[in-house]
């Protein structure tokens, strides 16, 4: 056994002595993205920093507990914060917490992200439903990763963001009357925010919005056969000829307004995945 599937199974039987069972869906909260939390029926939350082989999220704005309870009467296990490659973190550290959830039992995954909209039909507060992606991290999370245990290591990425999940959550925008759009989310690695060239560049490739995360989690997914969906927060217009310095308050701001609508269509999802 390699030692990442040794500490994965650690993690997994010690969060098990804490009461973590059979959790039904993991979530995976973004930036500024944690109003859903407020409509869980919390059983436990742990911070990661109490967690055996956890990485310890460092961004100001990600709380950093993993949570249990129930959402809609669904067993639910989410992730008060994320973390990313810019971080320092190696993608299989990135990607640890995907692959223990999965350990406890999740059979769907929902994630969330906040985006800067260079698609120009994209307007600040805008919800995106993730229908593929481009990954420009400079890493893998399977590079290395030559163990049958742990999945296939030429992951199938044909249709990483699983149909059916993406159906639901549009029945749900429909439920709440939001509009409801998918859009191409290409990944890169950060922290520092992308120039007026670097957005042409990023839009030519056909992506509608750029973040920094997501990606190595749903590739994760991807090679254990965990379903996936993932819906971006577009916080920030990204047009190159109309470009305005970054204002990460603002953006935090953008996103928290935007919660309360992608905490109630997730929530709504989760409880049809019953």
């Amino acid at each position: 056994m390699n030692k990442i599937r040794q500490h994965i199974l650690e993690t997994k039987d010690w969060l098990l002595t804490k009461g973590f069972d059979k959790p039904a869906t993991g979530i995976v909260l973004g930036t500024g993205l944690g109003a859903l939390v407020k409509t869980m029926d919390i059983k436990l939350s742990v911070p990661y920093h109490e967690i055996p082989h956890f990485p310890v999220s460092t961004v100001e704005f990600h709380k950093g507990n993993l949570i249990y309870g129930a959402v809609n009467g669904v067993a639910v296990i989410a992730m008060q914060g994320r973390f990313h490659y810019y971080e320092g973190y190696s993608m299989q550290q990135i990607t640890f917490p995907v692959r223990v959830m999965k350990e406890l039992g999740i059979k769907n995954l929902l994630l969330s992200n906040a985006a800067g909209g260079m698609n120009p039909d994209y307007k600040k507060g805008d919800l995106v439903i993730i229908e593929d992606h481009i990954n420009l991290l400079p890493d893998n999370p399977l590079r290395g990763m030559n163990d049958p245990e742990m999945g296939n290591r030429f992951a199938d990425m044909s249709s990483p963001y699983d149909k059916k999940l993406r159906r639901l959550l549009v029945e749900s925008f429909a439920k709440y009357d939001i509009p409801s759009r998918e859009g191409i989310y290409v990944a890169v690695m950060g922290p520092s925010l992308e120039t007026r060239a670097e957005y042409r560049w990023l839009r030519s490739t056909g992506a509608d919005m750029v973040g920094m995360s997501t990606t190595p989690e749903v590739i994760v997914a991807a090679q254990i056969g965990l379903p996936c969906a993932a819906v971006s927060v577009i916080t920030d217009e990204c047009d190159p000829d109309n470009l305005q310095p970054v204002n990460i308050a603002e953006i935090i701001e953008v996103a928290g307004k935007a919660d309360k609508k992608l905490s109630e269509i997730f929530a709504d999802t989760i409880g049809k995945l019953s």
